[in-house]
């Protein structure tokens, strides 16, 4: 019995839309066939989000087809049968005995492919940085098995692509950033004295997993508990320890759908806050506002960047770090940073993290964010949760 095909998160046209821009920067580029390793570029040019690229797989693009091929390890294959808008024949699994096989794996099959279909006569265009197990072991392999072709680095290319989002892409985001939105305020309600700090955790993820607005949660995302007296760490997860009186939780998670991801980051309280804590609330929020103000299109990211931290500076503080990224698919795209200098244009669509935790000492820290994209009035956030310090 074949599998069938599940619901797709896209229209056919709008992966056909993804891969005609990949196929136009291969053309400028001199290169007749791709091989996309990364797991989220292959999740935006097909819909799969499968655990599958712990061993080698590849998603051949040609400028001679209109669908991609997608190898993979064959037990993984049905999931891709499942997931992805690609027709059967264009799903391939290659067999158990290449798993942990020392001569000959899964890029063995992709190069044979290659060669087979004549795809690879002016070039070859490869992700080295995705290239499962033993990368350069995996990257020599393909220069000296396609010695009479050119092997170029294709780095980065789908990931600049994917910088500006389709319509459709936008309304995944939001019924993620709703998803995250449920779950800021089911912390609200389980953040309480005298809870394991694992308790309100399970609590609050299990929020990230049923969703909102009948929308449930795909993937659980990264999620950071920093409780006192650890909140001035930024990427640490729940303990073992109980909230008390006094005890102030920087929260940071992200709802995911279909493998888009949408951020959210606030800061709670139990009790009142100190004048400190209310202070850089106050700074953080005001420099949030300034920054959406200022990411409109035409604007940089370095001026957004620059529109938070003149904020906060004229009210007693400093960020050192970038305040923000881009985001989509994953929690981080690779790409534009809000920072200082960087002078990526933003553009309609554009998706970001404003990600504005600020961690002034070892044992005190403040957090705030939202998942926003660009527009030509300014930054529109997806996410909507209050943005206030939760006073418990």
């Amino acid at each position: 019995m074949t599998i069938s095909k599940g619901p797709q998160v896209f229209p056919r046209a709008e992966y056909l839309r993804r891969l005609a821009a990949v196929k136009s920067e291969m053309e400028r580029r001199d290169i007749d066939a791709l091989v996309v390793s990364s797991p989220s570029n292959i999740a935006y040019l097909t819909g799969h989000t499968a655990y599958s690229w712990y061993v080698p797989q590849g998603l051949v693009i040609s400028a001679q087809e209109d669908e991609p091929t997608f190898i993979l390890r064959q037990c993984d294959a049905p999931a891709a049968l499942h997931q992805t808008f690609l027709s059967p024949s264009n799903v391939i699994g290659y067999p158990e005995d290449l798993i942990a096989n020392p001569n000959r794996d899964g890029y063995d099959v992709i190069i044979d492919f290659l060669l087979d279909k004549g795809f690879a006569r002016r070039g070859v265009g490869l992700e080295p940085g995705f290239l499962t197990l033993k990368t350069g072991q995996a990257q020599e392999k393909f220069k000296t098995r396609l010695s009479n072709k050119t092997v170029a680095d294709f780095s980065k290319a789908i990931d600049w692509i994917r910088l500006i989002k389709s319509d459709l892409e936008i309304s995944v985001m939001r019924e993620a950033a709703a998803i995250a939105d449920a779950a800021i305020m089911r912390a609200a309600e389980v953040i309480r004295p005298g809870v394991r700090e694992a308790d309100a955790a399970a609590e609050i993820i299990g929020t990230l997993v049923r969703g909102a607005n009948g929308k449930p949660g795909t993937a659980l995302a990264h999620f950071l508990l920093c409780a006192s007296p650890r909140t001035g760490t930024c990427h640490i997860r729940w303990t073992e320890d109980t909230f008390r009186d006094g005890s102030q939780v920087n929260l940071e998670l992200a709802g995911v759908r279909h493998g888009y991801t949408s951020a959210l980051m606030r800061t709670y309280i139990i009790g009142k806050p100190s004048d400190r804590l209310r202070r850089i609330h106050e700074a953080e929020a005001a420099g949030l506002e300034a920054a959406l103000k200022t990411a409109r299109v035409g604007a940089t990211c370095s001026d957004v960047a620059n529109a938070f931290y003149n904020t906060i500076e004229k009210m007693g503080f400093r960020k050192d770090s970038r305040c923000g990224y881009a985001i989509g698919i994953d929690w981080s795209e690779p790409t534009a940073s809000l920072r200082d200098g960087d002078m990526t244009l933003l553009k309609p669509n554009m998706t970001f993290h404003l990600m504005l935790g600020n961690w002034v000492e070892e044992d005190f820290g403040y957090v705030i964010s939202e998942t926003f994209r660009v527009t030509e009035t300014g930054g529109e956030a997806l996410t909507r949760a209050p943005r206030k310090l939760f006073e418990l």
